[in-house]
């Protein structure tokens, strides 16, 4: 077990009790933050005297029972599982784990911060990984693990993708040491392919998704080897080779169909729509998006990805009767998502097109200028700063105002620079 200062002071937190009020009449103040700060080693009986303060058992034999239960509540702490299942688990758990200290303490403690995530609740995500902090170097292999890929999880869905990288590697280091097993293994490796691709690297993404495959592909699992062959596709696709794209989109979407996994389906229509897209092939891109839209129970960013996508095909093909028609499924789309970390970026891409759609070049130069170019700069989006820095520039061009054209096609420049770098 971690060494027991450091629950100490967990616990003492959690309740709002001052190092005064529980060292009082047992140790000194100092020698009670010496304990906590694992700078002391307090005999057992000092221990006792803290934990009955805290109202709290210290159990030092293995409860069997409360592990397997506890085990349970982990193996759910994914978003295809119902949230209330978790919700009764987790509280039912949270009442034993408040009143001891026992062998899952610190692996549940570090489990909130995935269930928060799963849950969307970030700010008691985040305050959980501050409150586990200064703990964290006196963490095991397997503690290590967990509570570096639980970060590297809360930072993907903060979009910050090279922090996310960072946990996620550190999780690797864990590895060795760590009792995980085999899937845990090839889940990070898994979820490193993903930083990457988010990241455009795409040798180290199809690395990792290849690395990630072969326990996936020992284990009969059809739904994540379908996930790795999207991510290669995207990987193939972003360095033109095509053929090679195209095969592991089309294995995507027989894997998905065979394990009859709707949203593995529909990312393989939306990847499948985007490719033949980037080789202009304009009828099956759109065949493509129109079948990812119409899977049932489609998840609300891979909807507006996919709108969007349409949007953007349409408006290309001077279809513009079918623009407004998805401008306006978009906006609809779009405030059943107002919660969403990815609410901003598509926002401002229905307003860019509806601007567009309108002729107003004003009103389209404000929204790129003030906010959009602002938004995807401090988010790091590089392809997308290329594609909407290239297009005011190009307003301005027409326009006659050359320095404020030169000044964003320089953007657009630096941008590309940029992904050449990553």
């Amino acid at each position: 077990m971690l060494d027991i200062g450091s629950i100490i002071k967990l616990q003492r937190t959690k309740r709002n009790m001052t190092q005064e009020e529980l060292s009082a009449g047992i140790v000194s103040l100092s020698y009670l933050s010496k304990i906590e700060n694992q700078k002391a080693k307090a005999n057992p009986e000092i221990i006792q005297s803290l934990c009955n303060r805290l109202d709290i058992e210290l159990v030092e034999t293995p409860d069997i029972q409360l592990e397997e239960k506890c085990k349970q509540w982990y193996d759910i702490l994914y978003d295809r599982y119902d949230k209330q299942e978790m919700i009764a688990k987790f509280e039912e758990l949270q009442e034993v784990m408040n009143r001891s200290i026992n062998d899952q303490t610190i692996m549940f403690e570090i489990h909130q911060i995935r269930y928060y995530i799963v849950l969307r609740d970030f700010k008691r995500a985040l305050h959980k990984m501050n409150e586990l902090h200064e703990m964290a170097d006196a963490f095991n292999a397997t503690h290590k693990y967990y509570w570096n890929k639980f970060k590297g999880n809360y930072y993907s869905f903060k979009n910050k993708y090279q922090q996310s990288l960072h946990c996620y590697q550190q999780a690797e280091k864990a590895i060795r040491l760590a009792d995980i097993t085999e899937s845990e293994v090839a889940d990070i490796f898994y979820a490193i392919s993903i930083e990457y691709s988010k990241l455009l690297n795409g040798l180290e993404t199809i690395n990792y998704a290849n690395k990630a495959m072969v326990v996936f592909q020992q284990e009969y699992n059809f739904v994540r080897c379908a996930q790795c062959h999207i991510l290669l596709g995207i990987s193939y696709q972003r360095i033109k080779m095509n053929e090679l794209a195209l095969t592991n989109y089309n294995q995507a979407l027989y894997l998905g169909k065979l394990s009859n996994n709707k949203e593995v389906i529909q990312l393989a229509y939306l990847n499948l729509g985007m490719f033949y897209f980037s080789i202009g092939d304009s009828k099956q891109s759109i065949e493509n998006y129109l079948i990812a839209l119409n899977t049932t129970d489609t998840d609300y960013k891979i909807k507006l990805e996919v709108i969007t996508s349409l949007i953007q095909n349409f408006y290309q093909n001077k279809e513009y009767e079918q623009t407004k028609k998805y401008l306006q499924l978009g906006r609809e789309a779009l405030h059943l998502a107002q919660d969403e970390e990815y609410y901003k970026f598509y926002h401002y891409t229905l307003q860019v097109y509806t601007h567009l759609l309108n002729g107003e070049l004003n009103k389209l130069t404000i929204v790129l200028e003030d906010v959009f170019l602002p938004y995807l700069k401090q988010k790091k989006s590089y392809q997308y700063l290329v594609f909407y820095a290239t297009m005011v520039a190009s307003h301005f061009e027409k326009i006659g105002k050359y320095k404020k054209s030169t000044q964003y096609y320089k953007l657009a420049n630096s941008s590309f620079d940029q992904l050449i770098k990553l």
